[in-house]
This record gives structure tokens, sequence and C-alpha cells, in this order.
């Protein structure tokens, strides 16, 4: 009895050590992809959409090749979610202030009942943006997919990331982990509902994507190139 008492006691002492090298992991690489991103992050006012004069003066010196905007659910089938909205909106005035001059739109298009690029591209659409300068991106399943097919399928080198500021650093890293320049605009206009949930889920994100960025995987889908450099009408598919 004292040594099935002694070996569960080893069993247990064992699996509370790896359970705590485990988080100490992951904690030390979330922090690694933090570290090496947060300074490649501008700030817009809260609550307005509008750059400070030292990082707009930065990104226009850039050069990017486009503004990325990264998807972020919907409220509904033609409605942004207040995350995607704001994403939208910065993303749209960063093109009206000459930071780039196109704009890759990257979301979930993957069921007909939740279609991120149709709600975003119409957005973009009624806020003005020439519809020539406005690229899609359908398969944009996840911020790996959406960084990996800016470079593979949009020919993009340089590219203004915007999304918010816990989000940021995952893109960014990805991004430079594959190849591409990057910079980001942090678009937090607001508090966002569900903030500590977003922020325990990030961190095992961090850990997973730093895995595949070092093996640079594939994404979930290839195809056809669409140069940045083109017209986007071809990438609308509406």
């Amino acid at each position: 009895m004292q040594k099935i008492k002694r070996f569960f006691l080893k069993v247990l002492l064992l699996v509370i050590v790896l359970a705590i090298v485990s988080v100490l992991m992951v904690m030390t690489i979330s922090n690694q992809v933090k570290n090496r991103t947060e300074d490649d992050i501008a700030y817009i006012v809260t609550g307005e959409v509008k750059i400070n004069p030292v990082s707009l003066q930065q990104l226009n010196q850039f050069d990017a090749d486009c503004i990325l905007v990264l998807g972020a659910g919907l409220k509904d089938a033609e409605t942004p979610s207040d995350m995607l909205k704001d994403r939208l909106d910065v993303g749209i005035e960063l093109y009206k202030q000459g930071v780039a001059p196109k704009i890759l739109l990257s979301g979930d298009n993957g069921q007909v009942e939740h279609n991120e690029i149709h709600v975003m591209l119409n957005y973009a659409k009624n806020a003005g943006v020439t519809d020539e300068d406005i690229f899609c991106d359908h398969a944009g399943f996840s911020t790996y997919d959406s960084m990996h097919r800016a470079g593979s399928i949009f020919e993009i080198e340089r590219a203004v990331v915007v999304t918010q500021q816990y989000h940021e650093y995952r893109a960014l890293y990805i991004g430079k982990k594959l190849g591409l320049e990057v910079l980001g605009v942090a678009s937090d206009q607001r508090n966002y509902f569900g903030g500590m949930y977003r922020e325990g889920r990030e961190i095992l994100a961090r850990f997973k994507d730093f895995f595949k960025a070092l093996i640079k995987a594939e994404p979930a889908l290839g195809g056809e190139a669409i140069p940045i450099s083109g017209s986007g009408l071809v990438s609308h598919g509406e």
C-alpha cells in the first residue's frame, strides 16, 4: 500500500513539475514575441482616428506597399464588430493620409453565414476608398494565414498592419519571421468586452504561431498570385 502511495505521489509531483515547466515555456515565448515587436507599433489617439505626427512621419517614410487590415468578427451579416470597425476606420484613415497606396483586407470567408470580407469590402467602399485600391484575402482564416498570404499571394514586401495592440505583437512577429518588413498601428479606440479572455487566448496563440513561423508552415489555402501592384478588383469576388 505504501509503495502505491509513493508511486502516485511521484506521478503527481511529475505532473506538477511538467505543468510548471509548460507554463513557464509558454510565458517565456509570449514575452519574447512581445519584446521583439513592441518598438514597431505606432499608436492612435484613443477615441479618435488620429495618428500622432511623429508616428505618421515614421509611417510615411516606411513607404509601405499596403495597409493590411486583419479581420475581427461580425455583429451580423452586414455589420463589423466593434474591434473590426475600429481596425477598418484606422486603416482607411491611414490610406487617406497617404501612408500606402493600397489596402489589403484579410478575413474569414469560409462560411456563407460568416463572410468578413463582404462586410469589410463594403465598409471600405462606403468610406470612399477607390475600388481598385482595395484587395481582399478571402482565406485569412487565422493571423498566421493572413500574414503568410500577404507575402505569398499578394507579393507584399512592406506592410503597415492594423489591429488592436494585444494582437499586433503576434502579427508583426509572424510577418518578420516570414520575411516581410512590417510596422503596426494599434487601432484600440475603446474598451472591448472580454479583454481578459482575449489576452489569455493570445498568449497561447503566440506560443503556437512562434513554432509555425519557425518552420514557415504553409497556410490553409494557397492560390494564384494577386500582386498588390495591380488592381484589387480581381480579388473582390463579388
